[in-house]
């Protein structure tokens, strides 16, 4: 069987502070587009979409204790969420040209263990993209988090930090379907404006233009905030704290602005959890994929009427790869981020 070139992104070493382009490579390898003999839980795939996720950068580190088992390794291509095409299949519940969405490395073709595989692809009248997205990992996030750790009950105040990204544009339509009073914030005009004019929030600011955060939520929310759904952490959660109503939640999401530090910024205000009675929870959205059939019923008829809305921000091309996946953390990209490898 012949050898064909099988291009991928690699990670040259363990990477420290802000990830760069120079942290990556691209290199053109080889792959036989054969199973080995015997195989009966390995599947060939072709990588048509590759996802954009700034829980990768936690993947670059060098491994401290008991290492992710999903985390990277120097000189080996870095992986993630993607969508992908089946080319041949030892494993029985998967055929050639069978549509997928999974873990895969970042490269033209893998060869993986089923059980990267989440989820066949069953719905294809929504664009494929959205499976690395609404439809993906980011979509039951944003499900996940606000609906089954948030608990949200019509009329509650709800804010989203980074709220034009993958997961937070999201939560806010869902939360303003479920009847909720809705504030973003983000860190440009164009995805403020996003989310006022698209994504149907109430509320939306700029934080780069807020000396004071404390100052900015008391004037978006009188009241108080009964959800605050955490993507950023730091400066933001601490402002938020001062701010939340009594017997509160705060699902947390991510903390995108720790990342790259390599002195994490401290939380000044958490006795407040106690003084409110706040509910205050981390998760992880692979407890929450049996809920996935259920996820696809809500939200697969409010994309097709137009009530959902998804804005992605597409790179072509593996080699576009590195300044897609660096300019998550500097909030280059409007919407989701994706990396398209190929689109058959």
């Amino acid at each position: 069987m012949a050898q064909v070139k099988n291009k991928q992104v690699i990670l040259k070493d363990y990477v420290t502070g802000f990830p760069k382009e120079s942290d990556m490579n691209i290199v053109d390898s080889t792959i036989t587009l054969k199973i080995p003999e015997g195989s009966n839980d390995l599947v060939l795939v072709k990588n048509l979409y590759l996802s954009c996720d700034p829980y990768m950068r936690g993947l670059m580190n060098k491994p401290q204790g008991t290492a992710s088992p999903l985390a990277y390794s120097p000189q080996s291509a870095i992986a993630g969420c993607g969508v992908l095409k089946v080319l041949e299949s030892g494993h029985k519940g998967y055929k050639e040209g069978d549509l997928v969405w999974g873990f895969t490395k970042w490269e033209e073709y893998s060869l993986i263990p089923a059980a990267q595989i989440l989820f066949k692809i069953e719905h294809t009248d929504v664009p494929l993209s959205y499976y690395t997205g609404i439809l993906g990992m980011p979509g039951m996030t944003a499900y996940a988090g606000f609906f089954e750790v948030g608990s949200p009950k019509k009329g509650e105040n709800v804010f989203v930090s980074a709220a034009s990204g993958a997961v937070g544009q999201l939560v806010g339509q869902f939360a303003k379907l479920h009847g909720c009073y809705v504030v973003g914030s983000a860190g440009t005009k164009e995805k403020v404006d996003l989310l006022k004019n698209k994504f149907g929030y109430d509320e939306a600011f700029n934080y780069k233009e807020e000396p004071d955060l404390n100052a900015a939520l008391k004037r978006y929310f009188p009241e108080g905030i009964d959800i605050y759904y955490e993507n950023v952490g730091g400066k933001t959660l601490d402002a938020v704290l001062l701010n939340m109503k009594l017997n509160g939640r705060i699902p947390v999401c991510g903390m995108i602005s720790q990342y790259n530090l390599t002195q994490h910024e401290g939380v000044t205000n958490l006795a407040h959890l106690v003084y409110k009675r706040i509910r205050m929870q981390g998760f992880v959205v692979g407890d929450f994929y049996h809920l996935y059939a259920k996820f696809l019923e809500y939200v697969l008829p409010y994309i097709r009427e137009g009530k959902v809305v998804y804005v992605e921000d597409i790179a072509e091309g593996l080699e576009k790869g590195p300044a897609a996946l660096v300019g998550l953390f500097s909030g280059q990209n409007v919407g989701k981020q994706v990396l398209v490898v190929a689109r058959e």
